[in-house]
């Protein structure tokens, strides 16, 4: 009888050696050992923006503190990036587990789907904040993902614009979106009921 040697996945410490073309998993994404932070949306690797600069910063810790601040004492998280984010259709499995995502911020009001990991399941709300870094055709992929998993909740937030846009899932399982809001305008969601985001502070210039 002949002796079989059971042969692994090679590490991979360099983001080069990845091959951009193929289908990967979140299996495959735990084994990757560089810096480079890197999404997986259906099975396909997108690059992440480059370290979001100090207006992209500024605006992150605004709204993650109004959001902690009114989470105190109450069974809902929120958490900023980075932060991975499984989304998984039936099983939980790290081999069939084919969307990664880092979102700038979450919000997550079931604990069981917070673990050592991350999430694993669709957050409640997920914040985007954009800069010059974000490709459209990742947006375009996040939008659909986010719909298709049940996030009750996509904010995305244009510093540079200054303007806050809302996408709320109806009973259909769809996203409905918001009108745009701005400077003068106030954010509230049924997600959080009494919880108020006032964008003269989110976009106030230091």
């Amino acid at each position: 009888m002949k002796d079989y040697k059971i042969v692994e996945d090679p590490i991979i410490s360099r983001v080069e050696d990845i091959d951009f073309s193929g289908s990967y998993t979140y299996a495959d994404y735990f084994k990757w050992e560089f810096d480079e932070r890197l999404e997986i949306i259906k099975g396909k690797i997108f690059n992440m923006s480059p370290a979001p600069g100090s207006i992209h910063q500024r605006v992150s810790g605004i709204v993650f503190n109004n959001i902690f601040n009114y989470l105190k004492g109450k069974p809902c998280e929120v958490f900023s990036a980075p932060f991975d984010v499984r989304l998984y259709r039936t099983s939980k499995a790290d081999e069939q587990i084919k969307t990664v995502l880092q979102p700038d911020l979450c919000v997550i009001c079931d604990p069981s789907k917070v673990d050592l990991r991350g999430c694993i399941g669709a957050p409640d709300i997920v914040v985007e904040i954009l800069s010059k870094g974000n490709n459209k055709k990742e947006l375009k992929n996040k939008y659909e993902v986010y719909e298709e998993f049940g996030v009750k909740e996509y904010w995305i937030i244009h510093p540079e614009e200054k303007t806050f846009f809302k996408y709320i899932l109806n009973e259909e399982g769809k996203f409905v979106p918001s009108r745009l809001l701005t400077i003068g305008d106030e954010v509230a969601t049924e997600v959080l009921p009494g919880f108020v985001l006032s964008l003269e502070d989110v976009f106030a210039d230091r």
